[in-house]
C-alpha cells in the first residue's frame, strides 16, 4: 500500500491569536467536509463555545469555505448552501444524526418534568445532568431532529418519531438539548440505519453511557431501536475504565457483505481512552464484544474508498490516519501524523477532530484543526486545513 499526503491547505484560520489564559476551545474546530447539492465541496466548522446552550445557535462570523475544485483553492463564507445530504432509496434526502439539525435547547426551568430516574455527574467540569425516560418527556421533547430537502431546494425541519421505551434523555448546563448523533447508512434492503450516541438507560448499566442502533422503514420519519452498544471496556487497557463516561461519538460504516462496523471513543475528563471496534452481523441487534482499537482518540471517523481500503481518522493529541488494507478493519496499520505534537496536553495542538471525504477510486480528503500555526511576531493562531490524500495497493 502506498500512500500520498498532499500539503496542507488553508481553509481558514482564526480571527484570533492565542493568548495565555484566554480560553477559546470549540472556536475554529470540528471541521466537517460534505459535497454541496451542485457538487462543489465544503468545509463547514464550529465557531461558538463548546456547550450544550450552543447546540443549534448561529456561528459568531462566517463559518464555511467551500472549494470549487476537489480541495485545491476554498472561500470562506456564510454557512447558507444546502449540502447533499444522504440520499434515500425513495429519491428523497435525509439530513439526520448531525449535530446541524439539533434545535436550540429548552430551559429546563420552564417545564414540569416527569419523575427523574437518575443522576450523573460528566467527568468535563463536573456538570450535573438529570434524565427522565423519553416517552415520558413533553412532545418536542421527544424524537429525533431531522431534515428533509423540499421541493423548493431547502431543508425543511422535522421531528422523526423514536420508539425505544427503555432510552432516557437527558438535560445538561440547566437545558434539554435534543440531540442523536451518529452515522445513518441507507442499506440494500431500503432500510435506514443510524448507530447514535447519547444513549442513557435505567438499570444496572445506567452509570456508563452507551450508543445504540435505530432502523427506520419509513425513510427516516420514524425510527426503532434495534440494538445497543453497553459499556464493556477492557480494564486492563485503560486504568480508568471502570469511572469512564462510557461509550461516546461512534463512527460506523456497513462492509459491502451487510456487516456494520462500529468505533468508539472513551477518552473523557479522566484523560486519554481507548477507541473500540466491534461488528454486527445482524444490522445492530447483536454486537461483538468491543475490542480496544488503539490507546487514544475522539470522534473517530470512517471511509471506506471504492479501492478497498478502509480509512479512520481521529486525534488528541494530534490528529492522525490509520489504513486497513483488508477493507474489514481487522488489520491497520501505516498510521500518518497530521499535527506536530508539541505538548503533552492532549488539546494543546488540535482539537482532534477530523472529517473524511472521498474524492476518487483512490483518494480522499481529511480535514482537520491546527491550534499553532504561526502568525506575526511569534504569535499563532487557530487554522482549518484540508489535505488529499492518495491511497494504491
Amino acid at each position: 500500500m502506498r500512500i500520498k499526503l498532499s500539503d496542507p491547505v488553508l481553509v481558514a484560520e482564526s480571527s484570533f491569536v492565542n493568548e495565555t489564559g484566554v480560553d477559546r476551545w470549540g472556536f475554529h474546530q470540528f471541521p466537517v467536509l460534505d459535497r454541496l447539492l451542485d457538487g462543489r465541496i465544503a468545509v463547514t466548522f464550529h465557531i461558538n463555545a463548546d456547550s450544550a446552550r450552543a447546540y443549534g445557535k448561529a456561528a459568531a462570523e462566517p463559518n464555511r469555505a467551500v472549494s470549487p475544485d476537489e480541495g485545491q483553492t476554498w472561500v470562506r463564507g456564510p454557512a447558507h448552501e444546502p449540502v447533499a445530504g444522504l440520499t434515500l432509496p425513495n429519491g428523497e434526502k435525509l439530513l439526520a444524526g448531525r449535530p446541524e439539525v439539533t434545535p436550540r435547547p429548552l430551559e429546563v426551568a420552564s417545564y414540569v418534568l416527569p419523575p427523574q430516574r437518575g443522576t450523573t455527574t460528566g467527568s468535563y467540569g463536573q456538570q450535573h445532568h438529570g434524565y427522565y425516560r423519553h416517552d415520558e418527556l413533553p412532545p418536542e421533547l421527544q424524537g429525533v431532529p431531522v431534515a428533509r430537502l423540499g421541493t423548493n431546494g431547502a431543508w425543511q425541519a422535522e421531528r422523526a418519531r423514536l420508539h425505544d421505551p427503555a432510552m432516557l434523555r437527558g438535560t445538561a448546563e440547566g437545558v434539554f438539548p435534543v440531540t442523536w448523533w451518529g452515522d445513518v447508512h441507507a442499506t440494500d434492503s431500503g432500510a435506514l440505519l443510524a448507530v447514535v450516541y447519547p444513549g442513557r438507560i435505567e438499570g444496572p448499566d445506567f452509570a456508563h453511557g452507551h450508543v445504540a442502533c435505530y432502523r427506520s422503514d419509513d425513510a427516516g420519519h420514524s425510527w426503532q431501536v434495534q440494538g445497543r452498544i453497553l459499556y464493556r471496556p477492557e480494564s486492563k487497557s485503560d486504568s480508568h475504565a471502570a469511572e469512564r463516561d462510557g461509550f461516546t461519538e461512534p463512527a460506523s460504516i456497513v462492509l459491502p457483505d451487510g456487516e456494520l462496523l462500529a468505533v468508539l471513543r472513551t477518552t473523557d475528563g479522566h484523560g486519554d481512552g481507548p477507541l473500540y471496534l466491534c461488528r454486527s452481523k445482524d444490522e445492530g441487534r447483536t454486537w461483538s464484544s468491543p475490542r480496544v482499537l488503539r490507546a487514544n482518540g475522539v470522534l473517530p471517523r470512517l471511509l471506506r474508498l471504492d479501492n478497498g481500503v478502509l480509512v479512520l481518522s481521529t486525534g488528541r493529541p494530534g490528529a492522525e490516519l490509520m489504513f486497513s488494507a483488508d477493507g474489514r478493519g481487522e488489520a491497520w496499520r501505516e498510521t500518518r501524523a497530521l499535527v506536530p505534537i508539541t505538548s503533552d496536553y492532549n488539546q494543546h495542538d488540535s482539537c482532534g477532530y477530523t472529517s473524511l471525504l472521498a474524492v476518487g477510486r483512490d483518494a480522499f480528503l481529511v480535514a482537520y484543526s491546527w491550534f499553532r500555526k504561526p502568525a506575526d511576531r511569534g504569535q499563532t493562531r487557530k487554522a482549518i486545513l484540508v489535505r488529499r490524500v492518495q491511497v494504491t495497493l
